[in-house]
Formats: C-alpha cells, structure tokens, sequence
C-alpha cells in the first residue's frame, strides 16, 4: 500500500506574445480608420451618411484590440480547429501557388486592354485550371457568363462602368 499523495498540479497559463502584435495591429488600423473618418467632406447633411460607417468599423477595431489584450493578459490562446482537413505533413504545393499568382498578375496587366469580359473569364478559368480542374471547355464558358453578368450587373445595375476594353461598342 503507497502512502504517496496526490499533489495537486498547478500550471501557469502561458502568454501567446504574438497576439499582443495583433492587438496593436488591429488598434492602429482601427484608430487609423477614425481619424480618416474627420477628414471625410460629404455634400449633404445626413445624420446616417457615408461618414457613419467608418466611426463604427474603427469603433469595433478598437474595442476588439482592447478585448484581444484582456484575453491574452488572462492567458487565453487560440485553439486549432478539430475539424480541419489540412494535412500539416505534406509540404505546400508551390507550383499552384506559382500558377495563381501568374494569372493574377496577367489579370492585372491585361484588364484596361482586354477589358473585364475576357480578363474576368480568363481569371475564373485560369484559377480553376491552377486549383486542378480539368474541364477547360466548362470553365471558360462559366468564367465568360460570370464576367460578363458581373460587368452588366456593375454597370447596369449599379452604374458602375468597368472597362469594356476591346469589346467596347460591343457590350
């Protein structure tokens, strides 16, 4: 028979140091966000304007920073998601990283000339093709219907022109 005793453990939380970073971070865009809401000039006077909107986003940002250093100072960390399907032990596949990346940049470089009917079909097909699908015909159809909604929905529906690029005339 033991005549040992249980000693109760007693753990110290520890301090995740890096969310302090996230705080200060998310307290300067925050306050950032508020002053930039004074210099605002809006043409009419309405009580719940333009104006409004920033007051409340920066608001928020910083009473989500002051909640993020309370949090870390009672020594809360974030958990990991149970659920996540990534598995960590296989290294990044930077090929598609490299493939996202270049039809992004062609994206950027070709939408003034092409317009955003061919570039925005070029882009959904080009992600998909970069993320592994397969069926190019399907995609670019999708990418084409997509693209051209988009632009009709902005410039109709919102009077938004984006640039109709060498389809100009046409659309």
């Amino acid at each position: 028979m033991s005549t040992e005793t249980a000693v109760p453990e007693t753990r110290e939380k520890s301090q995740d140091k890096a969310q302090y970073g996230v705080a200060a971070l998310l307290a300067a865009i925050g306050a950032y966000t508020l002053y930039d809401a004074t210099t605002l000039t809006v043409g009419f006077a309405d009580p719940v304007g333009p104006k409004m909107f920033p007051y409340v986003i920066g608001s928020v940002m910083l009473v989500l920073a002051v909640l993020l250093v309370l949090a870390t100072l009672r020594g809360d960390t974030p958990k990991a998601e149970e659920g996540e399907d990534v598995d960590l032990t296989h290294p990044a596949d930077w090929l598609t990283v490299v493939k996202l990346v270049a039809v992004l940049l062609i994206t950027i470089a070709c939408v003034n000339w092409l317009g955003w009917a061919i570039v925005g079909a070029f882009l959904f097909a080009g992600a998909a093709w970069s993320l592994g699908s397969r069926t190019v015909i399907r995609d670019v159809l999708v990418g084409v219907v997509m693209s051209v909604g988009s632009w009709y929905g902005f410039y109709v529906g919102l009077g938004i022109p984006l640039t109709p690029g060498i389809l100009d005339g046409i659309l």
